[in-house]
């Protein structure tokens, strides 16, 4: 009862899933095919990314789980799920631009990614003390909405993806912490017109945090969740 009660909240309603499906529909080259099993589907990759539960332990009212898992793959080879969120971004509240990072261990199997797909710096795998991780870099805006992500290896520096993370955004201001504090990250904001917050630091000078910046930086934090 448990399980069923989790895979109901975890369903899209019907407003977010009419505007997925119109998308879907005219993005050539994506099958649809029945808009029932192409929203259990979503529905299924959702309950995934929600729970963090394995493939394995996917309820089976949702369809079987290694054709989810396949489907999924597919997708994300095709770029489709990358191309949905940059899709959906509406109005960002771009007054404050959020960046920051977190590192996500890999199951020891990851060791043995296949090279034909690029092997393990293909599927953001990195070596660290303690085995195999991703890192996951975000940019969020004032409100806390993801605008960005990206994936490297787990030994990779937050600062090395900082740019990436920035370049095509009208920020007035960064806040980031001191993973970021570089000068060539604190020249490009610059260029940009906009002011550099490096949790205290303004384009290296001394300068107070106050409660706003303190409710940003708890933003920033929480947008992993």
């Amino acid at each position: 009862m448990s399980q069923n009660k989790s895979m109901v909240r975890h369903r899209l309603d019907d407003s977010k899933w009419d505007k997925i499906y119109a998308y879907l529909k005219q993005r050539p080259g994506t099958y649809t095919g029945h808009e029932e099993k192409s929203r259990l589907f979503i529905d299924a990759v959702h309950w995934i990314m929600r729970t963090g539960a394995q493939w394995r332990d996917m309820p089976s009212e949702l369809g079987n789980w290694n054709a989810v898992f396949k489907r999924f793959g597919r997708w994300s080879d095709q770029g489709i799920w990358d191309e949905l969120h940059e899709h959906f971004i509406e109005d960002p509240d771009l007054e404050w631009l959020l960046i920051d990072s977190t590192v996500v261990r890999a199951h020891p199997c990851a060791a043995g990614a296949p090279k034909e797909n690029g092997g393990q710096e293909e599927q953001a795998l990195g070596k660290r003390v303690g085995g195999f991780s991703t890192k996951i870099h975000v940019a969020v805006d004032g409100l806390g909405n993801p605008l960005r992500l990206l994936l490297t290896g787990g030994q990779r520096a937050d600062s090395t993806q900082a740019i990436a993370l920035l370049e095509g955004f009208d920020f007035e201001a960064l806040l980031a912490d001191r993973g970021y504090d570089s000068d060539k990250i604190l020249e490009f904001v610059a260029q940009n017109d906009a002011e550099a917050v490096i949790r205290g630091i303004s384009l290296g000078q001394e300068k107070s945090f106050g409660p706003e910046r303190y409710r940003l930086a708890h933003l920033q934090g929480s947008s992993f969740g």
